[in-house]
């Protein structure tokens, strides 16, 4: 019974974002077509970066990137968030961006976020492995990193740099648990990033599975995926160094 009932609820929600919330994502579909951007995770070696360097480019900020703006000033031009705590404890905050936030439907849709700039996506009964429209839904995947991927390829970037996703953490549990963080954060760039906290564990196999799938989309459709995060763990993409992909990289044409 609770199983049909979830179903009914799911089937309703899913009407309601496609009618109400798909036909505003529309507006970005090829909107960056042919250009160039970075994905910004948030381990602990953006901290040996100098992230002021990016202000002109294009940059898909994730989760509290927020947290380090305070310290290492520079702009981002989207931010994407997906996981329901995450959201949770940072609906303040995400509310004052001054630029496209994309959240999950699931996690905010109760967490009554007020703000012109927030977009929500459809991830309430994803099909697809990788959704090439976002009018039609997104899968998480794992990690919000591959949400990020998929609003690349929908965007029309042909070349994505990652930063930070350092792909290593310090846990003990099972991928997706809940727990508290009481000590200060290692996994990420702030002490604080979870610090005092409840987090959902990170699934690094499941992540590296959402990672070959965005990799297989991007080189079929001869886009390309590099992995410039400073010795990082992840070895799915090609691996280029800041620097270089700095070197690289479209900027912003700001004329």
């Amino acid at each position: 019974m609770k199983k049909i009932i979830q179903k009914i609820k799911n089937e309703i929600a899913l009407l309601v974002w496609k009618k109400y919330y798909s036909p505003k994502l529309a507006k970005f579909k090829n909107i960056h077509k042919g250009e160039d951007c970075f994905i910004i995770g948030n381990g602990p070696s953006l901290n040996k970066m100098d992230l002021t360097q990016l202000n002109d480019y294009y940059t898909f900020g994730l989760n509290k990137i927020y947290m380090i703006f305070k310290r290492m000033p520079f702009n981002i031009s989207y931010h994407v968030a997906i996981n329901s705590l995450i959201i949770k404890q940072s609906k303040n905050e995400i509310s004052k961006l001054n630029c496209p936030s994309f959240l999950s439907y699931i996690s905010a849709k109760n967490n009554n976020i007020k703000s012109k700039n927030v977009h929500l996506l459809g991830d309430i009964k994803p099909i697809d492995l990788f959704y090439k429209d976002l009018t039609e839904g997104i899968r998480q995947g794992s990690t919000v990193t591959f949400v990020a991927m998929q609003l690349a390829y929908f965007m029309g970037f042909k070349r994505v740099f990652l930063i930070g996703v350092d792909h290593n953490f310090q846990q003990s549990g099972n991928p997706h648990d809940t727990q508290k963080m009481v000590t200060d954060d290692v996994n990420h760039f702030d002490p604080n990033y979870f610090k005092g906290h409840n987090w959902h564990l990170a699934d690094l196999e499941g992540s590296e599975m959402s990672y070959l799938t965005a990799n297989y989309y991007f080189n079929k459709d001869k886009r390309k995926i590099y992995d410039a995060t400073l010795n990082g763990k992840l070895n799915i993409f090609e691996k280029t160094s800041f620097d270089e992909a700095l070197g690289m990289a479209k900027k912003v044409n700001k004329t």
